[in-house]
């Protein structure tokens, strides 16, 4: 069954309506750059990511499912990609490289999390100083769906505060996605100076 729901995840998340293109683009991951991919799934952007950065980057896919990670394995060795690392993880244990990290990434996946600020503070300590958290998220949708009914959503708002109670501030917004925000967010205080 989690091999089927990892590769449903992906096709879900290449179905060009998504944009993952340019969720790329917008990013501004480059050759060499470090992402996490928080709730990796069945692991799309964590190859995009691979393919993107290459072999002097590197991208570690993080999921609580062990049955997602060992498809993400499997199909990063078919790949290729020896700059994927899958990462076994729960809420309160990440297995990280600490201050290494330009992208921290989180695709559809902080509704699961019961208390987000705390997280996202605990996930900065593994940022570069300007490391960015990327927050892809459902909005609250039409007044009966499923992401309504059954809490499968986060305001862009309720994220902007919890960043900013983690010491995060938002840098960048985008609205080309049909059901999601998309939020780019760096340290508070931090110039924007130029960046490689």
């Amino acid at each position: 069954m989690s091999e089927f729901q990892a590769k449903m995840f992906n096709k879900k998340a290449a179905n060009p309506k998504n944009k993952p293109d340019q969720i790329l683009d917008a990013m501004g991951l480059k050759p060499g750059h470090s992402i996490a991919d928080i709730g990796s799934g069945g692991g799309y952007f964590s190859f995009r990511f691979a393919e993107t950065v290459g072999e002097k980057g590197e991208v570690y896919a993080v999921d609580t499912n062990q049955e997602h990670l060992d498809f993400v394995r499997r199909n990063a060795e078919e790949r290729g990609l020896h700059n994927l690392m899958p990462i076994s993880a729960s809420e309160g244990s990440l297995n990280l490289p600490e201050k290494a990290l330009d992208f921290v990434f989180m695709r559809n996946v902080t509704h699961h999390m019961s208390d987000r600020a705390k997280y996202f503070k605990e996930l900065s300590r593994y940022l570069k100083s300007d490391g960015r958290f990327v927050v892809i998220e459902y909005e609250q949708g039409r007044l009966i769906s499923f992401r309504r009914l059954f809490g499968h959503h986060v305001s862009k708002q309720t994220i902007v505060r919890e960043m900013r109670e983690a010491g995060y501030s938002l840098e960048k917004a985008f609205d080309f996605l049909p059901e999601q925000h998309f939020s780019i967010f760096e340290r508070i205080g931090r110039c924007n100076i130029l960046r490689d």
